[in-house]
């Protein structure tokens, strides 16, 4: 097997040689990739199989260039190497070249790797020996790859260079580590029942329960992700990479949060892997009526009130002092309404797509009698989405609470009549 081996031979060559033998060691081809992008001062005994300068030509620059960059923003030189890394480790892949990757480095060495790992399908073994990975200041930025992608993390304590026996210790279990994985793959099945992805979150998860139930009877797998801004990202990064074949949208209320500025913002490109991969798709307003905007302290716009000030004539669900839920207006609702309109009505298969509506209660939150009730504002989202759909997407109004037996066996009825037809298609 062919294992990738990534790090920077000047600060880190003993680690790498003893990890590169212990894979040999192993009966594997290690792949060494030199990722340095400091002065090249200190001329490393170890020879890479793809040097840094063959990194940076990949990424359409000269590791001089890189260097030069390096000295007044350092983001940009960092950002420049990443891409001529992700570029070689992916033509590795494609070519044969890579069964597994694993990966040493400090900040910059972890952020190049992460940015290659990210590059590479789900089920490749990733292992990142990281010395920063703990460090709370780059948690937020680390998310961004380690939630969307299955890499391994092994946090180093201490830093990796030289080899102290500590060092030694890490080198030995990370071979080990990735060795183990590459000898134990399996490819990826394509099982019979169909595989859906699901996201769900705390305001609906007796419809989630239910829906789960009904993906069961009717044979599929269901595969859940917390529709947390991250957890939704990660649905639609692995529906984009054709992993699963259906998906049910309970909690599509990121795109929404993007719009508004809510904290469960999952950017720009949601509710368009589905679309683009034209599969099923079953969607939902559950968590459009409500606004994540919490910590009370949160500032925006050099208001350090924000919450208290700006949201002050709202309906407010204050869970505590980090989560506040604020209901979203009938504007906001229109607003948002028009974008999920634009997005599903470039699904090329249409019939496969369907929205359902629970008049009586778009969350938990939103029911009557419930804090965030408010249910004109729920009339403008259905009236603006009725009016922008195309009309070869069906819109189900279900006389209904989201969280009732009756509304998740809609749900799953409406995913069964999807896959007939797709079905049909073929």
């Amino acid at each position: 097997m062919k294992i990738v081996v990534i790090g920077m031979l000047d600060e880190r060559e003993d680690g790498l040689s003893l990890l590169k033998s212990r894979i040999e060691q192993r009966g594997h081809d290690p792949i060494l990739i030199d990722i340095t992008i400091g002065t090249g001062a200190i001329a490393p005994s170890l020879k890479a199989h793809i040097t840094n300068e063959e990194v940076a030509k990949a990424g359409g620059t000269t590791i001089g260039e890189i260097r030069e960059v390096l000295t007044r923003e350092r983001d940009r030189a960092t950002s420049m190497m990443a891409d001529g890394l992700a570029r070689k480790v992916l033509e590795c892949y494609k070519s044969g070249r890579l069964d597994g990757i694993i990966a040493v480095g400090g900040m910059t060495g972890t952020f190049l790797s992460l940015t290659a790992m990210k590059a590479l399908p789900f089920g490749v073994p990733k292992v990142l020996i990281s010395s920063t990975v703990a460090m709370p200041a780059y948690a937020r930025r680390l998310s961004e790859y380690l939630g969307l992608r299955d890499i391994t993390v092994m946090n180093t304590v201490v830093d990796t260079v030289g080899l102290n026996p500590l060092v030694r210790r890490l080198m030995i279990n990370g071979a080990g580590a990735i060795c183990g994985m590459v000898e134990g793959i399996e490819p990826i099945k394509k099982e019979t029942r169909p595989s859906v992805a699901l996201t769900e979150f705390g305001f609906c998860d007796q419809c989630a329960h239910y829906v789960r139930e009904g993906l069961e009877k009717l044979n599929c797998n269901p595969i859940s992700f917390h529709a947390t801004g991250l957890g939704d990202r990660a649905a639609e990064d692995l529906v984009g990479q054709g992993l699963l074949d259906a998906f049910i949208d309970l909690v599509p209320a990121s795109l929404g949060e993007h719009i508004l500025g809510g904290n469960r913002d999952a950017g720009p490109n949601r509710l368009e892997a589905a679309v683009s991969q034209a599969i099923p798709y079953i969607l939902t307003p559950c968590g459009f009526d409500m606004l994540s905007c919490g910590p009370i302290e949160r500032r925006d716009k050099d208001d350090p009130l924000w919450v208290s000030r700006k949201l002050a004539d709202r309906k407010l669900l204050l869970q505590d002092a980090m989560r506040v839920q604020a209901r979203t207006t009938a504007e906001e609702m229109s607003q948002v309404a028009r974008v999920v309109a634009e997005k599903l009505n470039k699904h090329r298969e249409k019939s496969l797509v369907k929205f359902l509506i629970p008049t009586r209660g778009f969350s938990s939150l939103s029911g009557e009698g419930a804090v965030l009730y408010d249910p004109e504002a729920d009339r403008a989202f259905v009236d603006e989405l009725r009016k922008r759909l195309d009309p070869e997407i069906r819109i189900v109004e279900i006389e209904v609470h989201i969280n009732t037996p009756e509304f998740a066996r809609a749900v799953v009825e409406a995913l069964e009549d999807s896959l007939r037809r797709q079905a049909e298609q073929k």
